[in-house]
Parts: C-alpha cells; structure tokens; sequence
C-alpha cells in the first residue's frame, strides 16, 4: 500500500507569502524610480533595497518550517538541495534569457560595453547565467561590474544558494543557543555596514552608499563582504526566529497591517538629508534586525480570513519569484528609453514607467503558468517521486 511521505509539502504561511508579493511589488516601483534618481539619497521609494535583506529573513524562517524535522525523516542533503534547485533555479534559467532577449535593447549610456560584446560573449555569459556562475568584474558585458550581466536581480539568489548550503551543511545542526550566538555575531556584521565602521578595510570604494546596505551584486571584495553581511542576520535571523516559535497575532486584519508596515518601512524617504549619514544607517539597521523579524512573526501568528484576503495572499504569494527575477530585465531598457528620451513630457515617462510594471507583472504570471509550474511539476516528478510499498 501506498504510505506517507515524510517529505511531502507542508501547509504554508499564507500571509507571509502575500507579503512576499507586497515587497516583490515595491523592489519593482523602486527600479523604475531608480532610473530617475541621481543617487540612494534622493531615491523615491527610497529604502525599497531593504526588500532583499526582508527575503533572506522569510526564507530562512521558510526553511526551518519546511525542512527542520525531515532531517531524521529520510532528508539527505542531496535530497534538500535537489528541492531547492527545482524551487528556484527554472526562473534563473528563465530570467537569464529574457535578460539575453532584451541585452542589445538596453544601450544607455551608463551600460558603455552593451554594443561592444560580440554574439559569442553575450552566448556565453548567458549560459553561465543559466548554471548561476557568478562572472567577475573582468567578463562584465554591461558596465555594472554584476554577477548577471543579463539579469542584475540574480545576485540575492546566489547568496540564497550560499544560506541554503550553509543551513544544509552546519547550521541546521545548531542548537538553539548557538544558532542565537551565531545570529548575535551575524548582527555585528549588520551594524558594521548600516553604520560604515570598515572593520575590515573593504568599505572605502562604496562612498555613493555608505550608511545604508545597497550592494553585493559584484565579485569585488567589497561587494562579497557585503552580501555575507546581508545574508547572515536576516537568513539565519529568519530560521531562529522559528526555531523560538515567536508569534505576534493580529485578531483580524493581519495581512492588511503587515503589509502597511512593509510598505511604510521600504518607502519612509532618506533619513539625515541628501548625504549618506548615520542617521539613516540606524534606520538600515533597525529595520533588519528589530522591524522585519516583527513582521515575519506577525505574518506568520496572524490568521489570514475571507476569501479574497486569501486569493489575493495566494496570487501574490505565486508571481513574488518570478516578478523579482523576470522585471529586471525590462528596467534596463526603461533606462535606454529615458536616457534616450531625456525631453518628451512627464506624462509620457510615467505612462511608459506604468506600462513596464503591468507588464513585469503579467510576465511573471505567465512565466509562473506557462514555464514555471509546469517544470518544477517535471522535475519533481522525474528527481523527487514518493516510494510506494
């Protein structure tokens, strides 16, 4: 007879997936503002980047749900890093070519080797976008010196990778006490970047953004601490704040407030004026280390009711990956266009930035239905089937 398998999917928080859509929305608003902003100062939707640092805590609170009592129910760590290939890697896959479709339309000028990279290179940096190879400021075909020169937003989901094998190799394996440890000293590597200390003399070429947590999208030394140092809290904060079992419950209305939260939290302007300072680092380092995990805990305590709240939690649970990974592309050649466009009216700049992010959401729809759902339903078939008895 056919038995239960123990590593079958679990029940899901369904407002922390909402709110995972919620912050996916604001990461696109905040690129199409980018374009126009002359710096992180005067960024509309200005802390909009602290999205990326809200993800890395969702998922390490997702894995430890979904994964910390398989261990001794037949998860092997091949077993886990299958799952979470098949969970993310389709839409690298499928960002890094819609990345490729649109290179050669994203010419802007600050994108100075875009027309200079012949066929053969752009080929290349595209398969190695595929396997998620990060590439070095050397094979840069953009300018930006990124890992993904056909899809910026790639670089979190190599650090995502990064905090999935640290948690499968060492960190599952913490008990409580030294998982709080290591997420306190994780913390100081927070501080450290929201505040520009340079501890470790790696800071000194990121002056445009000092005093908040933008970068880790390079292969530089500075741009690798930085993303170690953006990864550690939040993940491994997210799998603690779990393991606890920290719940904060909203009777009603919990995915309404949360999400004002977020919003509030991502959109609040540049704190101290129009230079970086240590005022808006406090707010950088008080919004990851005490704001964030208080929403998680709310999302996750809080019963999500009515059946809209709960459809509009499930779609925008579903298209928050691919929105994050597939808009990218399409915020390049927004660039080109601007740049390119410097005179036509405001009206016509807002109604082309409006157009680019209906349409990043339909992609990531039809991304989820047409190409998404159905691979990972392939693979899971083909890599993960229950044995029968």
């Amino acid at each position: 007879m056919n038995q239960t398998n123990p590593l079958q999917s679990k029940p899901r928080f369904e407002i922390l997936d909402g709110l995972r859509g919620v912050a996916a929305m604001i990461v696109v608003l905040f690129h199409l503002f980018e374009t126009y902003s002359p710096g992180p100062c005067q960024q509309i939707i200005n802390h909009g980047y602290l999205a990326v640092d809200f993800f890395f805590i969702l998922s390490g609170f997702v894995i430890g749900y979904a994964y910390d009592d398989r261990w001794n129910k037949g998860m092997t760590q091949w077993n886990f890093y299958k799952r979470r290939l098949i969970r993310l890697q389709p839409m690298v896959i499928l960002g890094t070519l819609i990345g490729a479709f649109w290179f050669y339309f994203g010419d802007a000028p600050a994108f100075q080797y875009v027309m200079e990279t012949p066929w053969w290179k752009l080929l290349l940096i595209m398969v190695l976008g595929c396997i998620m190879f990060p590439t070095p400021p050397s094979m840069d075909i953009r300018g930006w010196s990124e890992i993904n020169s056909l899809n910026g937003a790639a670089w979190s989901l190599m650090w995502e990778y990064v905090g999935n094998i640290l948690y499968a190799t060492i960190v599952r394996r913490f008990s409580k006490i030294v998982l709080m440890i290591f997420v306190a000293l994780s913390a100081l590597l927070t501080i450290d970047l929201c505040f520009n200390l340079d501890w470790f003399g790696v800071l000194s070429e990121r002056s445009y953004a000092a005093y908040t947590v933008i970068g880790g999208f390079g292969l530089s030394a500075d741009q690798i601490y930085i993303g170690i140092a953006r990864l550690l809290f939040p993940f491994f904060g997210g799998l603690l704040l779990y393991r606890l079992g920290i719940r904060i419950k909203f009777a009603r209305g919990g995915f309404l407030i949360t999400s004002l939260i977020m919003a509030v939290i991502l959109a609040v302007p540049h704190l101290g004026g129009d230079t970086p300072n240590a005022l808006n680092g406090l707010y950088c380092a008080i919004s990851i280390i005490i704001f964030f995990p208080i929403v998680v805990a709310a999302g996750a305590g809080s019963p999500l009711t009515g059946r809209k709240t709960i459809a509009v939690c499930k779609f925008l649970g579903a298209i928050s990956y691919p929105l994050y990974i597939t808009h990218y592309p399409m915020i390049y050649v927004q660039m080109n266009w601007a740049a390119q466009h410097p005179d036509v009216p405001l009206g016509t700049h807002i109604w082309v930035a409006a157009s680019i992010f209906v349409a990043a959401i339909a992609v990531a729809y039809a991304s989820l239905k047409v190409y998404d759902e159905p691979v990972r339903e392939w693979l899971s078939a083909r890599f993960l089937r229950s044995k029968a008895s």
